[in-house]
C-alpha cells in the first residue's frame, strides 16, 4: 500500500450510482485533502473476484502507490454495521483500475454495469465531492438548469480557494506555478463536464423527458419496494412486477419513457406503495 498508516476520514458520503451505494471518504494526506474509494464493495457490485483484483493492484507500479487502508464507519445506507479498515484507492486513479477489468471476461449479466462504471463512475463521484453540499436543490425540472449553473459557480469558487491555499503553502515560485496549473486543469475539466451535463439536461427538458437524476430516483424507489416485497416472498424477483404496476399507473411501457409531466405522479405512487409496505411490516 502507499501508506502504512491507517487513514481516518474527515468526511464520508454514500453516493447512489444507479442503485449501487458507493462510499466515498475524504482524508488528509501530507496536509492535502484527498478523496479515496473503498474497492471491495465495487468488486461485489461488478461480480469480480476481490482477491484477484487486490493482487493486480499490488503488482501495478502506479496503482500500488495510491492505495491505503482507511477506517470506514457504518452509515445509514452502508451494508456494514461496524467500523472496519478497507483497502481504498485515490479517486483520480479509480478509472485506471476500472479500465483494467476486461468487460469480455465478466459475466454477461454484469457487463453493462461494468461499462457504465467505466464511463461514468469517476465523474459522478468526483462531482459529489467537488460540488459543495450547500448546492441548490431543484424544486422542479425548470429549476434544474439553474441549479447546475449555480453548482458550476461553486466549483470554480472552491477551486480558486484551493489555489489561494496552495499559494500560502508553496515553497517556491516553481512549485506554485505547477500546483496552480494542475488545479486550473482540474477546474477546466470539471467545468467542461458540468457544461455537457447542463446541455443534456436542457435537451431533455425541451424533449419532455426525465433527466438522468430523475430516472435514478425512480429506479431507487423501485429497488426499495422490490426489496421490501422480498421479505414476504423470498427467493422471488419482484422488480418486474413493480415496473409493470408503475407503467400502468403512468401509462408507459418502460420507466425510461415516463414523460416529465408524469414524474411527480410516479414518485408519489412509488412512495405511497413503499410506505404501505413498511406500515404492514410494523403491524
Amino acid at each position: 500500500m502507499s501508506n502504512d498508516v491507517t487513514l481516518i476520514p474527515i468526511e464520508e458520503r454514500d453516493i447512489d450510482f444507479y442503485g449501487d451505494v458507493i462510499t466515498t471518504v475524504l482524508v488528509e494526506v501530507d496536509g492535502r485533502q484527498t478523496v479515496y474509494i473503498p474497492l471491495r464493495p465495487i468488486c461485489d457490485y461488478l461480480g469480480v473476484d476481490w482477491s484477484a483484483q487486490r493482487q493486480r493492484i499490488n503488482r501495478d507500479p502506479v496503482l500500488s502507490k495510491y492505495v491505503s487502508g482507511v477506517v470506514i464507519t457504518p452509515t445509514p445506507l452502508s451494508k456494514y454495521t461496524n467500523p472496519q479498515e478497507m483497502v481504498c484507492l485515490r479517486l483520480d486513479y479509480l478509472n485506471g483500475w476500472l479500465f483494467g477489468i476486461n468487460a469480455s471476461r465478466v459475466k454477461e449479466e454484469v457487463r453493462e454495469r461494468l461499462l457504465r462504471y467505466q464511463e461514468e463512475c469517476y465523474r459522478v463521484l468526483a462531482d459529489a465531492f467537488l460540488v459543495p453540499s450547500t448546492a441548490v436543490q431543484p424544486f422542479d425540472s425548470r429549476d434544474e438548469v439553474l441549479s447546475q449553473l449555480h453548482n458550476m459557480a461553486l466549483v470554480i469558487a472552491a477551486t480558486t480557494r484551493e489555489m489561494m491555499q496552495a499559494r500560502q503553502l508553496a515553497e517556491s515560485g516553481v512549485q506554485l506555478a505547477q500546483t496552480n496549473a494542475q488545479r486550473l486543469d482540474r477546474a477546466a475539466g470539471v467545468v467542461s463536464n458540468l457544461t455537457r451535463r447542463i446541455t443534456a439536461v436542457e435537451q431533455q427538458i425541451r424533449a419532455g423527458k426525465l433527466t438522468q437524476e430523475q430516472a435514478v430516483e425512480i429506479k431507487r424507489r423501485v429497488n426499495a419496494i422490490a426489496n421490501e416485497m422480498a421479505k414476504y416472498e423470498p427467493g422471488k424477483s419482484h422488480y418486474q412486477a413493480v415496473y409493470t404496476a408503475l407503467g400502468d399507473e403512468v401509462d408507459v411501457t418502460s420507466y425510461k419513457n415516463i414523460p416529465l409531466k408524469a414524474y411527480d405522479t410516479a414518485v408519489h405512487f412509488l412512495d405511497n406503495w413503499l410506505l404501505a409496505l413498511k406500515q404492514t411490516e410494523d403491524d
